[in-house]
């Protein structure tokens, strides 16, 4: 049989145009792979349609823009320039006309313009922008490509160099749609505060460090920042920055919390492995919110100690078993918030390994990761709570879930364990539109700056026809 698709436009004013045969199919119905459209034969089919359909789209966009504002007189026409729109099914290309200045405008502005820069400047269509950024942030810019041209008509116009573009470009817009940063993010008083409305409920930050790999210093690694919030009923969201390279980094961390519906009064609690880095970043976020050094952190210093004291009791049993006892007294006093006990358990652990007289080869390091972890409880000793009591009443006491978002973060996408190397502007803002695709805000924030993507423009009616 012979499949002919026929393709009408009706202008505004209801005037019908020229019926236009933009495909036509040869199918047979000999094999199940004849039944239907092709993917090949789709694309085909759908460049078609969107060639004529983009051409009458932006020849009536340019003859509305002929006439002046001010006089109503027809502007002068100065030929025309070849652009070529990228599409989501597509590349199309167009004759962009320049037109004269109206004599009305004397020297004011430019002598000719271009009504179709005003109306795509980038050359790039909305929603292809939106699934360039959507995949390239999901896997390898140039796989990224290749998925798109697989499935979509623009094989000849995709490639990793320009999705990369593409990708850093929609990043730099929603940077700079971000506030400055400033000292204190809580407006009001104490008095309007405790005026407020009861919160939902807490709301619980998880933030911890990734490593990747720096392409300047191609031997070294930089670190990134990697947060997610997780409020008792609601959706949750990631956060990601590069450490020093970011300006605002408190102010992303706020507005990540503003998504949520934070207010003055909302009980906040940031779990963290303790690093100054991290500690800075959640001061004077809001009256309300606690800093805790999360139990998984703890645990982990004072399991690499149990290794170590182990190896101790293969050449000194007595001494291993003493110091296995001592740390299992340090954990149980951490767990039940007990500082002041924990500490001085800790200063009597570190004085019985100094002076401990044992044919152990690796003393040395065993020393250095007992001070080193004595430091690291001084320092966070205001974030030290009662874990014990805040996890028998069904409260998070770990930050064992930002260890899951770390890797599907960083991991699956920079490949921290590969030779794969970024710059750090790159990975900066990759990982703002990787972070918005992961919990589900980049279609939200493409909708905020084209509204016309969150119409369907299709039909109900049909589509119940349809279905």
């Amino acid at each position: 049989m012979r499949v002919k698709i026929l393709l009408q436009i009706t202008t505004d004013d209801g005037a019908p145009g020229d019926i236009e045969e933009i495909a036509s199919l040869g199918k047979g119905a000999d094999r199940a792979e004849d039944l239907g459209l092709s993917l090949a034969e789709s694309n085909l089919l759908l460049a078609a349609a969107q060639q004529r359909i983009v051409e009458a789209q932006t020849k009536a966009w340019t003859e509305g823009r002929r006439w002046c504002e001010s006089c109503d007189r027809r502007k002068r026409s100065k030929g025309s320039y070849p652009i070529v729109f990228h599409t989501l099914f597509g590349d199309v290309r167009l004759a962009s006309p320049r037109l004269h200045r109206c004599r009305c405008r004397e020297a004011n502005g430019p002598a000719t313009v271009s009504p179709l820069a005003e109306l795509i400047p980038h050359h790039v269509a909305p929603e292809r922008l939106y699934l360039e950024t959507r995949w390239a942030s999901l896997v390898p810019y140039a796989a990224a490509a290749e998925v798109l041209a697989d499935v979509l008509p623009i094989a000849t116009g995709v490639n990793a160099t320009t999705v990369r573009q593409h990708v850093l470009r929609v990043a730099e817009r929603a940077e700079a749609e971000l506030p400055k940063d400033r000292c204190s993010f809580m407006d009001g008083s104490l008095t309007d505060w405790h005026a407020l409305p009861i919160p939902d409920g807490r709301i619980v930050v998880g933030l911890d460090g990734g490593y990747v790999r720096d392409w300047a210093e191609r031997k070294n690694n930089f670190e990134v920042i990697i947060g997610r919030s997780m409020p008792e009923d609601g959706s949750p969201r990631y956060l990601g920055f590069v450490h020093g390279f970011d300006r605002k980094p408190k102010r992303r961390l706020v507005n990540m919390l503003e998504s949520q519906g934070i207010q003055a009064n909302q009980d906040i609690t940031f779990l963290t492995d303790g690093g100054e880095e991290v500690r800075a970043l959640t001061e004077c976020i809001s009256p309300c919110s606690e800093h805790v050094l999360d139990w998984f952190h703890i645990t982990m210093r004072i399991t690499v100690l149990g290794q170590f004291a182990k190896g101790v009791a293969q050449h000194d049993e007595k001494a291993g078993a003493q110091l296995t006892k001592q740390l299992d007294r340090i954990k149980w006093k951490l767990w039940h918030g007990n500082t002041t006990g924990a500490q001085e358990v800790i200063a009597e652990f570190e004085a019985d390994l100094f002076e401990l007289e044992v044919d152990y080869p690796k003393l040395r390091k065993f020393i250095v990761a007992a001070r080193e972890f004595g430091v690291y409880i001084a320092l966070n000793v205001h974030s030290l709570i009662n874990y014990g009591e805040r996890y028998r009443s069904g409260e998070r006491i770990s930050s064992a879930f930002v260890e899951a978002t770390v890797n599907a973060v960083v991991s699956k996408r920079f490949a921290k364990k590969q030779q794969m190397q970024w710059t750090r502007r790159g990975a900066h803002l990759l990982l703002q539109t990787r972070t918005k695709t992961l919990d589900g805000t980049l279609r939200s924030t493409f909708e905020r700056w084209y509204p016309g993507l969150a119409n369907v423009n299709v039909d109900h009616a049909i589509q119940a026809e349809v279905a």
